[in-house]
């Protein structure tokens, strides 16, 4: 078998403008990417990413640059494929990500089996979730909250980062509507501009009994991370930290967190976020899954390494197409009881709904054979 073409679809789709320390995303600016072979199975992947290096720049990466490199390869030689897109464009993690899902995606369907077998197969039914509550008043975020509980979700986490009265008013108020049980976390997305700054709003916000801390502050020095890390005793995760295995042997080897969330789209793709999960465990680091939030075919993604890694036992964001208002699958994921399951049709399990990208692309289909 052999790769015949590359194609990245640029998309924007609405969103409901939820607010955290990052800011508000009125659209989501995303990638569909084709890979075609010569016996006619498609492998989709999916561009997720909400930094500089946003969805439609990825896009050019993947048409200008990997795919040149990658025609006439041999779709199940994806290590090759990986090392052949190793170069110094640094910034093209998500584009790297997006081809290597497709990868995966037509392995899968080949030999008609789903891509958690090709990652080691299930290490457990399904992921536990978490949900995360975005930045408004106080009783709203609350509510949501309790709303998230009623459902069956075990953890809730919280943004915070922008205003240290608003932050403690809505954690109070959450951690009040959950009740003493249930897991809550709290997500600063590098609000925190200064080291002392974390560690005061860290130690304010302890008394919620809180289950971790995500990116006090931004990247970059990791002693002033350790820093916080010591200084607290709540568990500081990192996430923005980490983006490809490198940072992440970095930050474990610094001893600078407690624990990592892991994204599909920052590692570099699926073979990358199962290396730093087995790079953490090794040194007793637990790792969660996070939410770009991806759609459908990333979700898919993300939902195929949670239940094949061994070393998965907190809540995870692994649910990123719930956040969106709309997706570009047909199908939809199975949620029960806090739990989020895998499609099990072949490779990521997904179909493209050409309406969806026809809309939010405006392009039409085409396939190459």
């Amino acid at each position: 078998m052999k790769i015949t073409d590359i194609r990245a679809i640029p998309i924007s789709v609405p969103t409901d403008s939820l607010l955290s320390a990052l800011g508000v995303f009125p659209t989501y600016d995303y990638g569909l990417v084709l890979v075609q072979t010569d016996e006619g199975i498609e492998g989709l992947g999916e561009i997720s990413m909400l930094w500089d290096g946003n969805g439609h720049v990825q896009c050019q990466f993947v048409n200008e640059y990997f795919k040149p490199l990658l025609l006439g390869e041999d779709p199940f030689s994806i290590n090759r494929c990986l090392r052949k897109m190793d170069t110094l464009v640094e910034a093209a993690h998500s584009a790297r990500a997006g081809i290597e899902m497709a990868l995966f995606d037509i392995v899968g369907k080949a030999l008609n089996t789903p891509v958690y077998n090709l990652l080691g197969g299930k290490s457990r039914d399904g992921v536990i979730l978490s949900r995360s509550i975005h930045m408004g008043k106080p009783e709203e975020m609350a509510e949501r909250a309790a709303k998230y509980v009623s459902e069956g979700y075990s953890c809730v986490k919280v943004k915070v980062g922008l205003d240290s009265k608003s932050d403690f008013e809505a954690v109070s108020a959450v951690r009040k509507a959950i009740g003493p049980d249930i897991l809550l976390r709290v997500d600063a997305n590098m609000g925190w501009r200064t080291t002392k700054d974390a560690i005061r709003n860290i130690k304010r916000l302890e008394d919620f009994n809180l289950h971790s801390v995500e990116q006090p502050i931004p990247p970059g020095n990791l002693g002033e991370l350790k820093l916080i890390r010591d200084s607290v005793d709540t568990p500081i995760m990192a996430d923005e930290s980490i983006w490809g295995p490198k940072d992440a042997w970095n930050i474990l080897q610094e001893g600078a967190i407690d624990m990592i969330n892991l994204y599909v789209a920052e590692s570099g793709g699926l073979t990358n976020c199962a290396l730093i999960f087995r790079m953490a465990e090794m040194v007793g680091v637990p790792c969660v899954i996070g939410a770009m939030p991806e759609f459908g075919i990333g979700t898919s993604a993300a939902i195929h390494l949670g239940i094949s890694m061994t070393n998965l036992n907190d809540p995870c964001d692994a649910c990123g197409s719930l956040y969106q208002i709309t997706d570009i699958v047909n199908e939809q994921f199975t949620v029960k009881d806090g739990m989020i399951f895998p499609l099990e049709g072949p490779g990521l399990g997904v179909t493209i709904n050409w309406k969806a990208i026809e809309k939010y692309s405006h392009v039409e289909r085409r396939t190459t054979r």
